[in-house]
């Protein structure tokens, strides 16, 4: 529970979206909306009330920019677009859950533990959850359409990080300190998991170091765009931020996220743009094949085990750990695989003498296809993928445009690590379904405007 301050924080957010969207242009005031709701409300604290989801950090900000887009601008938000892939996965997306309700409506008893069954009511009280962390995706879709609307979501991301730095700071040299002292309550129930190599990894308002360490490696890599294309972060040089943003993610001392912004930023300053795109798809792949790979023992966790334990034996043990979850919850999701086995922990593994849960679920992935099986993981990972290839084809569109090009094919970097992300953790957010969705956006747009100059140059032709 938090302080009255959380609450507080909490029910004033909608207040601070509406002046947002009342002084700043629709696409700043959504980012700023979604974002900030990401950096600065607590974690944990909710306002529930009863037959609709609960209130928080997550929903709030996702709700506020809604209210903002649809009645403050005055804009329709569309869910179905013409990308009918995209239509079919958001539908299963929807109808998965009741489907699963329906499989799981018997309760499973055993000698220490009743797991209630499934109701048509937890299946709507699921999708109306997913569905509102959802909507940033729309809102991006449909609104961040062009060059300029891309290039303002990387500055935000970049300045929205220099900020933050402080704070993170503060935290790396006096330990994560701030969400007590303001909210009352430490964010997560395992404070040893923040100290690192000697020292902390900052939590801030995030919840977890690894949460914050992604938001850095995201800032890293949008700020490498940035430098490669020599725009200014107020009077900042791009390439000072760049190594600035580069030691504050070292700091985090959270070795997959470091991987991912070195990585990125060295694939978007020395390999061309067609190189990206193609990495992004094989990543986004790999992400989408990783269960069936598990599944058919053909992916190589023990070889990638030896690896890092070669480097890192205490991040080895961790990841054998996840590795052995991953097992378990595998095995015992596939005997629901189709539809998965739903809420009330069903989905986990239990002692059967003293009714204990043996399982931790850390990677997205095993979340969504232990709890809603197939149809869930090809739904929801379907969504993340599929601007990633749809960015790939808009590409081929853009061969006189070197500076389209260019944020293109990192942005479609950035999202395919934030896939790649969701296999190890569970750090998928109503900010980063909004960057996803503006990727998806600007890709469907430079598809049909191309696609409209062709039909125009035929016409010209009769």
């Amino acid at each position: 529970m938090g302080n009255w301050f959380a609450y507080i924080a909490i029910g004033i957010w909608p207040i601070v979206a509406v002046w947002l969207f009342r002084t700043k242009p629709m696409q700043e005031a959504t980012l700023w909306t979604i974002l900030g709701g990401h950096m600065f409300l607590p974690v944990g604290t909710a306002i529930d009330f009863s037959m609709i989801p609960p209130l928080d950090k997550a929903s709030i900000p996702a709700l506020a920019a809604f209210i903002g887009c649809r009645f403050i601008a005055g804009k329709r938000i569309p869910i179905f677009g013409q990308n009918r892939l995209v239509s079919w996965l958001l539908l299963l997306y929807i109808v998965g859950p009741f489907i699963t309700a329906e499989l799981n409506d018997t309760p499973v008893i055993q000698r220490a533990r009743f797991l209630p069954g499934m109701t048509h009511y937890d299946a709507l009280s699921a999708v109306a959850g997913q569905f509102i962390v959802f909507i940033p995706f729309f809102i991006g879709r449909q609104f961040f359409r062009t060059y300029e609307n891309q290039l303002l979501m990387f500055r935000t991301l970049v300045l929205a990080s220099l900020g933050y730095s402080v704070l993170m700071l503060f935290e790396i040299r006096m330990s994560p300190q701030l969400h007590t002292w303001i909210y009352g309550y430490f964010p997560h129930s395992s404070f040893g998991q923040q100290v690192r190599y000697g020292g902390f990894r900052p939590v801030v308002f995030m919840g977890h170091g690894l949460l914050v360490s992604f938001f850095a490696a995201i800032a890293l890599i949008s700020a490498t765009v940035l430098w490669q294309l020599k725009y200014k972060i107020r009077r900042f040089s791009p390439a000072n931020v760049t190594y600035y943003l580069m030691l504050i993610l070292v700091l985090c001392k959270s070795a997959a996220s470091i991987l991912y912004g070195f990585f990125a930023l060295l694939l978007i300053k020395i390999t061309k743009v067609k190189t990206q795109l193609r990495i992004a798809v094989i990543l986004a792949s790999m992400a989408l094949l990783y269960p069936t790979m598990s599944i058919m023992n053909i992916f190589p966790h023990q070889p990638l085990l030896e690896l890092v334990r070669s480097i890192d034996t205490e991040r080895a043990e961790s990841m054998g750990v996840r590795f052995e979850n991953e097992r378990i919850l595998l095995e015992h999701g596939r005997k629901n695989s189709f539809f998965g086995w739903g809420s009330w922990g069903r989905n986990r593994v239990y002692d059967v003498e003293s009714g204990k849960d043996v399982t931790l679920t850390d990677g997205l992935w095993v979340i969504t296809f232990s709890q809603f099986g197939w149809a869930g993981f090809i739904a929801e990972f379907g969504l993340l993928a599929i601007p990633v290839f749809s960015a790939k084809k808009a590409a081929s569109k853009l061969a006189n445009s070197h500076k389209e090009l260019i944020m293109l094919a990192a942005h479609a970097l950035l999202a395919s690590l934030i896939i790649i992300d969701q296999l190890p953790n569970s750090s998928l957010a109503p900010w980063l379904w909004l960057l996803v969705g503006i990727l998806l956006g600007r890709s469907e747009a430079i598809i049909r405007k191309h696609r409209e100059e062709a039909s125009s140059n035929r016409a010209l032709l009769q």
